[in-house]
């Protein structure tokens, strides 16, 4: 069994490495309608644009809902990836929020395997992370942690040797620091 301090260097490590792998986070105000999840999917697939991170839910006004997609690229093409979006019927607003300015987080739901022989072990670097344990069977463990990608790359990393059998994450989701809102300017 690895000691504590050993765990922890080898998460520092993880996160530090994932730390240098930048990705553009773009925040789109929509109205809530049918068809307009497949409208700005059609945009990227069609512009042979990849989306790396997806995730879609009503706001505190029922009638909008927020899309935040992190895409892979260089700021001219991101540019141009605003601006289509804007275009689109349903679209309300788009902004790009930079890293510095905004807080970002992620879900996870990581079952791993965890028979007795290693289950402390699992159990060590969840604390380390601190992520919860949401269930135990006799074989496996299924740990939540929430928080930045690069923690929960960093995670993964942790607890792949284990051997990770299924594992669901909803995509980052993000809002500007401070009093500014998306709806601001």
């Amino acid at each position: 069994m690895q000691n504590s301090f050993h765990l922890q260097a080898k998460a520092r490590y993880y996160y530090r490495k994932e730390c240098f792998n930048l990705k553009h986070i773009i925040s789109v105000l929509v109205n809530n309608q049918a068809g307009v999840l497949s409208r700005v999917s059609g945009l990227f697939s069609r512009r042979g644009f990849n989306i790396d991170s997806l995730a879609v839910g009503t706001t505190n006004i029922p009638e909008i809902s927020r899309m935040t997609i992190v895409v892979d690229g260089d700021d001219n093409i991101v540019d141009q990836v605003q601006k289509q979006l804007s275009k689109l019927i349903d679209v309300i607003k788009v902004v790009r929020l930079d890293a510095e300015n905004s807080v970002s987080r992620e879900l996870a739901l990581i079952k791993v395997r965890a028979d007795t022989s290693v289950r402390s072990e699992i159990m060590q670097i969840a604390e380390v992370f601190r992520a919860n344990i949401v269930d135990i069977s006799k074989d496996t463990l299924t740990i939540e942690i929430s928080g930045s990608s690069k923690k929960a790359e960093a995670m993964y990393e942790m607890l792949r040797p284990f051997g990770i059998l299924e594992d669901a994450r909803t995509g980052l989701l993000s809002l500007e620091r401070g009093a500014k809102t998306i709806l601001d300017d």
